[in-house]
């Protein structure tokens, strides 16, 4: 084992779905160590996720140039990797939680900075407390990020405001297109959204429509139980009014059997149901029915890369969350998460809190009902004024000559390795 020294290196490792600002994120933590060189000494990045601890499949990030770490700012997805592994307890499985010990303690590792939703703060928070069962001091801070917006305490989590700026826009352009067509054909048009259990995404969908543009949407949320009949009333009186309808539907949405419309009877990694599919569900259904002509998109992986219609907020707050986190460890802070506090709604205004990790982990925060219509398919001015500012502001990234974004891709540079093959 490597001998201890009084400065320590810090372990960075990305989760889960990635987003368009999680490298922001990042891009704070790296930025940040690199100004206290007489706390933190290198940064290293786990490749995909915290497998890259287990199997000591270490990213020496100080191989990266300035404007490497800074243009990951601008860089949407996991610079370094990222991965869906949900570590086990202690008692269950003792030789990963050695394993990364061992790794830690081989690279002198005092810090680990995991950057993720509710599965990637349970693992940051096991971490912590197996550094004081193992007797090896780690600092385990979590960085928020999941485009669900789903972790409590926090107003929001960075990847959100820019899933939901890029559902909006493209609820709000499709819709400009189904009503040139409606008349002779389409007049009916489904996005499909992300959101397992709560219905976040899907909301942004209701904000293509506004007093000075107004669009006829539907939005289908996990948290309201599907009633088909009430459904087709709302899709008829919209087509009849306005000559078509968009639907926003979040994957997640339930039928009154507790089931998934869209669940596919596969598992992922965690042990989540597989879903995905739920578009050409109520599609089906619209035409068995309406016998209305309908069009529908899943945006699937589109929403959380789409780095070129960043939200202004959500890349400075995703900056901010690493950034505090490497500002938390410094200060002596163990096991807990830095937050987004909002101050004021009009002017917009936040600030970075604190949460620990022991009220983060496996708790779900889902839409409030105060935030939904009494129909249920809509939301309201309280929702409205939550996430307006929230998708508000531009961050465009740099472009080339031929007219594309420029993003970058780093070394990823190894570190050598020290112990012996783990296999996960």
């Amino acid at each position: 084992m490597a001998k201890s020294s009084g400065k320590k290196n810090a372990f960075y490792a990305q989760s889960g779905g990635v987003t368009a600002v999680i490298n922001a994120s990042a891009c704070g933590v790296i930025e940040t160590a690199r100004k206290h060189k007489d706390k933190i000494g290198k940064v290293y990045a786990g490749r995909n996720g915290i497998i890259g601890a287990l199997t000591e499949d270490l990213i020496d990030t100080n191989k990266e140039s300035k404007s490497a770490i800074a243009a990951l700012r601008h860089t949407p997805s996991g610079a370094f990797g990222s991965c869906r592994y949900k570590l086990k307890s202690l008692e269950q499985n003792r030789r990963e939680y050695e394993r990364l010990i061992e790794v830690f303690e081989a690279h002198n590792i005092g810090y680990f900075f995991y950057n993720g939703g509710g599965d990637s703060a349970d693992t940051c928070l096991k971490v912590s407390q197996l550094s004081k069962k193992m007797g090896y001091p780690i600092q385990a801070i979590h960085v928020p990020k999941t485009v669900d917006n789903d972790l409590p305490i926090t107003d929001n989590c960075p990847g959100f405001g820019s899933v939901a700026k890029y559902i909006a826009v493209s609820t709000r352009e499709a819709s400009f297109d189904v009503a040139s067509m409606a008349k002779t054909s389409t007049k009916v048009f489904i996005l499909e959204v992300m959101g397992r259990h709560a219905g976040w995404i899907a909301a942004a969908g209701a904000m293509a429509s506004s007093e000075d543009c107004e669009i006829p949407v539907i939005v289908l949320f996990p948290e309201v139980t599907f009633n088909r009949r009430k459904f087709m009333q709302a899709v008829k009186a919209k087509v009849k009014q306005f000559g078509y309808v968009s639907i926003v539907v979040s994957e997640g949405v339930k039928s009154r059997d507790g089931k998934f419309l869209a669940d596919q009877g596969l598992k992922d990694a965690f042990g989540h149901a597989q879903l995905g599919g739920v578009a050409p569900v109520v599609a089906n259904m619209i035409r068995e029915d309406l016998k209305l002509k309908y069009h529908w998109a899943v945006a699937d992986y589109l929403q959380r890369a789409a780095r070129h219609i960043a939200s202004k907020s959500d890349v400075e707050q995703a900056y901010a969350m690493g950034k505090a986190a490497v500002e938390l460890a410094i200060k002596g802070k163990n096991s807990v998460m830095p937050t987004v506090v909002r101050t004021s709604n009009s002017p917009y205004r936040w600030k970075v809190g604190e949460a620990n990790l022991s009220r983060v982990a496996n708790v779900e925060k889902m839409m409030p009902k105060s935030f939904i219509s009494k129909d249920g398919f809509g939301i309201t001015k309280k929702c409205r004024d939550y996430l307006g500012p929230l998708m508000k502001g531009e961050d465009y990234p740099p472009y080339g000559k031929d007219g594309l974004p420029k993003y970058v891709r780093l070394k990823n540079a190894p570190v050598k390795r020290k112990l012996g093959d783990f296999k996960v």
